[in-house]
């Protein structure tokens, strides 16, 4: 049974094994799909041979904002020096980790060891606080989650570096880049920003620098993104959501859906928060497929594209819009039933315990989305691809009902003001940093796609998607997605004689 309340958010490439994660409340479940998609591909034939890291653990600060606390914690990470030269100019590469949990495969994998190999670089993998096994507190309840912000984050990384300097006897002249993708992408710009004299350079992939709560613009890069490949696949996706406005409003139509859409229980039209949960988590089956479309991992879900989405609406030899739109979320879905019920839902992501399945990410994620960020991603229009039915007053909603009544629209909005004014957004001033985003990527609608500042560039590329520049290189990857990774290389190198 799958539960469909698991929307939240970015979910890309963090360099992390990918939790189930973020149908619903606000696609986590794409950000289990990135943690899944980084773990689920085949390393490349020609991947260099290292030693397999150890689980390394650093003794951490739990609260960096307060010079009295001498509270600390164990924050796991992972270290690869076989390329390490241990020359006075070889560099330092930092994978910082984001919403979930670290994964040694990724020490020996992905662009960034390609990269290591030719520069000689020592590389670590930082988990990230309150994900994965990085716990700093007993639980992970509202008191605890006070220390779960982007901000301790980039403290946890400056002190980070200043140990591992310490302790291989590092120069100044082993330069520090740091790579993320994703949210990590973000603090991998704002790492720069903010601590310059530690960070030479970054890598921010598919990293969103705008905080916003009405992130409207995610469906808009779906609904042009399956318009590339037919502007008839957008018009059939419509048409079956206007279709089953239509059947939600009869006994009989709900029986339909029921059946068609395997849902555990039969929908409840009186309850509105199903109903939203129910469009968005139909509305994520496509999301999820445009945001890694045709990357370069290996697996059932890989081999879903847009392609095969639009072949399936498209044709009308099988059945009606809706029954297209049903047989989309079959090939989505394993499960014997789909849970669209919102209190089932919520009352996972209320689970506090460290045991619990929503503390491999979900509540966590959720809660930074709630207090920092937002990245709601809303459909609240009869005209928008897939409806009115999960406005923003949906996900708001959510924040309280998990959270508590002091998580109000207020906390939110004064959440994603302070974010956006300490780490300036798009406006953001540092060198040395270079922005890759996919244009089929929603989330570069947040990003910085187009820069003329040679101090920090920026790589959009076309046809691709969300982080795809980070896995490792193959035979089937696009031209431009090789050249990106080679124009990266390229910037490495310049920037190491700097």
């Amino acid at each position: 049974m799958m539960n469909s309340l698991s929307g939240l958010g970015l979910a890309c490439c963090v360099f992390i094994v990918l939790i189930s994660s973020t149908s619903s409340i606000h696609n986590f479940r794409r950000h289990r799909h990135r943690l899944e998609n980084l773990v689920s591909y085949s390393a490349a034939a020609n991947s260099p041979k290292v030693d397999s890291p150890k689980v390394e653990w650093f003794d951490q600060k739990l609260d960096h904002s307060d010079p009295q606390s001498e509270k600390t914690w164990k924050q796991r990470y992972f270290t690869n020096s076989s390329f390490f030269t241990y020359q006075k100019h070889s560099p330092v590469f930092l994978m910082i980790g984001g919403e979930g949990p670290a994964s040694a495969k990724w020490m020996s994998s992905g662009a960034w060891i390609e990269y290591a190999k030719k520069y000689g670089a020592l590389c670590f993998q930082l988990e990230h606080r309150f994900y994965g096994e990085s716990h700093p507190t007993e639980d992970l309840s509202i008191k605890s989650l006070d220390y779960l912000t982007s901000e301790q984050a980039l403290g946890d990384i400056a002190f980070f570096i200043k140990g591992m300097t310490e302790k291989y006897s590092l120069l100044k002249t082993n330069r520090w880049f740091a790579f993320g993708g994703s949210y990590p992408g973000s603090l991998a710009a704002w790492a720069r920003v903010k601590y310059p004299h530690l960070i030479h350079a970054s890598i921010s992939t598919s990293g969103p620098l705008i905080a916003k709560a009405d992130f409207k613009e995610y469906y808009e890069v779906v609904r042009n993104s399956l318009a590339t490949y037919d502007a008839s696949c957008v018009t059939a996706v419509h048409n079956a959501n206007e279709h089953l406005d239509t059947l939600i409003r009869t006994d009989v139509g709900l029986k339909f859906i029921a059946k068609q859409f395997k849902l555990c229980q039969p929908l409840n039209a009186k309850n509105n928060k199903d109903v939203q949960n129910f469009f968005e988590s139909l509305a994520d089956n496509f999301a999820g497929v445009v945001q890694y479309n045709k990357d370069n991992r290996q697996g059932k879900k890989s081999n879903v594209t847009i392609d095969t989405l639009c072949n399936i609406m498209m044709n009308e030899k099988m059945g009606t819009p809706v029954e297209r739109y049903a047989r989309v979320n079959h090939i989505m879905h394993d499960e014997e039933c789909i849970d669209v019920q919102y209190d089932s839902s919520i009352k996972e992501l209320q689970q506090t315990q460290w045991n619990a399945n929503t503390s491999e990410g979900a509540r966590q994620w959720t809660y930074q989305t709630c207090t920092e960020f937002g990245f709601f991603q809303t459909q609240s229009s009869k005209n928008d691809l897939f409806g009115p039915h999960f406005p923003l007053d949906f996900y708001v909603g959510m924040c309280k009902d998990i959270y508590g009544q002091s998580f109000t629209p207020r906390l939110l909005d004064e959440g994603i003001d302070r974010t956006n004014i300490i780490y300036g957004g798009l406006d953001i001033t540092t060198s040395r940093v270079v922005f890759v985003h996919g244009s089929i990527d929603p989330w570069h609608a947040l990003g910085i796609t187009i820069s003329t500042n040679k101090q920090t560039p920026a790589i959009f590329i076309e046809g691709t998607a969300h982080c795809a520049n980070m896995y490792p290189p193959s035979e089937n990857d696009f031209p431009q997605l090789k050249k990106a990774r080679e124009d990266i290389s390229e910037l490495i190198g310049v920037w190491l004689t700097q």
